[in-house]
């Protein structure tokens, strides 16, 4: 999957797919433009060129057939105390290293490719691999687009109180005042990926570390599909020919029913 590069530094494709979506049940393995979800992430991963190994970490074996079917390596189940909603992400990345690493596995990078980021395409992946390796002196790349709702312009309640969630606003001229156009610019991270060097999380307890190299995502790379609205977006995008899925070369897992059942 990779070029052979001794002087390229060993990469892992890390692709998460619990089985417990609340908002989307089984949205990992939901069917779009004819594939399961978690299908267009193995393929971009593996079509890129830059991964060592392309491992999916899911807490459900049916997941875990799937997975293996479009060419993912499945080689354990995540346990369910790190699989629940509220698990941070760094649990199952710091067990699945370590447990590849205990497998006489190691890989000096890893990279975070969620499955809800179908539209993220090989050369996504390139571009944001040569970026992360033209840094030095950094932990982590993370991707992020320019925010549509402007942070200037939101708020928290207190008591019977709006107060302005940015304390940063000029007095003169408050941000939730303001066109957007005059508002300092704002990036938002999305799900489409992150590429980290492996010693942050195994060793400094985070996937990203303290120096983060922006990578901007273009166009639809960055859409995150996770409710039923950004289905029907996806959908559309799709049939009007707005959006452009990686490329799978495996037949189609079947049977399964339109909310993803096997």
């Amino acid at each position: 999957m990779s070029p052979a590069d001794p002087a390229r530094p060993s990469a892992v494709a890390l692709i998460p797919a619990r089985s417990g979506s609340k908002r989307v049940p089984h949205k990992n393995v939901r069917p779009l433009g004819g594939h399961p979800l978690i299908a267009y992430s193995i393929a971009a991963a593996r079509d890129s060129g830059v991964f060592d190994a392309v491992i999916v970490s899911t807490d459900d074996a049916r997941y875990a057939d799937i997975a293996r079917h479009y060419r993912a390596e499945v080689p354990f189940l995540r346990p369910p105390e790190i699989a629940g909603d509220r698990s941070p992400d760094i649990e199952w990345v710091r067990h699945t290293l370590e447990r590849l690493r205990d497998g006489g596995r190691t890989f000096d990078c890893f990279s975070i490719l969620r499955p809800t980021s179908p539209f993220r395409l090989p050369d996504t992946i390139r571009r944001a691999w040569d970026r992360f390796r033209s840094q030095s002196g950094v932990d982590s790349l993370r991707a992020v687009e320019k925010c549509r709702q402007h942070p200037g312009k939101m708020w928290v309640i207190r008591g019977d109180r709006l107060l302005p969630l940015l304390p940063l606003t000029p007095e003169e001229q408050p941000w939730h005042s303001s066109q957007y156009a005059a508002l300092p610019t704002v990036h938002v991270q999305n799900a489409s990926l992150e590429i980290a060097w492996s010693r942050v999380a195994l060793e400094g307890g985070t996937i990203a570390g303290s120096a983060i190299v922006p990578f901007l995502t273009e166009g639809q790379e960055g859409l995150d599909v996770n409710d039923d609205y950004d289905w029907v977006y996806a959908e559309t995008l799709l049939a009007r020919g707005a959006a452009r899925l990686p490329a799978v070369t495996q037949p189609p897992y079947g049977p399964l029913d339109p909310a993803g059942h096997p």
